[in-house]
């Protein structure tokens, strides 16, 4: 992977973009486009699979999300900006010109404006990639789960 792919793929707080739910192109845009298309048009036959099983009276919530997750609408923390509104993470980076918090000399601070299980997590994904290398942390990612 280029250093670009993994500057794409990877958010500045070391979050997985590619696998966000958001993510135009991720891998849950396209696991769900692949299920709405293998239902097909299900919409019409939900009602009566609910006398069958009951769990498709539920149909038109699930697929309600399902459109959404299909509609991936972000193109990254870099480019698109973070999904939580009080990150400060994607800009601090800009105007500090690193690529990554753990590359910044005041790492850790506070002016990320995360808070809790968020604020560990940015600290502990900047320091594992400052300690194995944006390559080996890629690697190390793509076996764990995004959430």
């Amino acid at each position: 992977m280029t250093r670009q792919e993994l500057l794409d793929r990877l958010a500045p707080c070391g979050l997985d973009c590619m696998r966000c739910l958001a993510r135009s192109g991720g891998e849950v845009e396209r696991a769900s486009l692949a299920v709405l298309g293998a239902l097909g048009g299900f919409d019409k036959h939900a009602e009566r699979f609910a006398a069958f099983d009951p769990v498709f009276a539920d149909y038109p919530a699930f697929k309600r999300v399902a459109d959404r997750l299909a509609a991936g609408r972000c193109l990254g923390c870099r480019r698109s900006g973070c999904l939580h509104s009080a990150c400060k993470v994607h800009l601090c980076v800009r105007e500090t010109g690193v690529d990554f918090c753990y590359q910044c000399a005041e790492f850790p601070c506070d002016s990320t404006g995360l808070e809790g299980p968020l604020l560990d997590r940015w600290r502990k994904n900047n320091e594992r990639m400052r300690e194995i290398g944006l390559e080996a942390y890629v690697a190390e990612t793509l076996e764990r789960h995004r959430y």
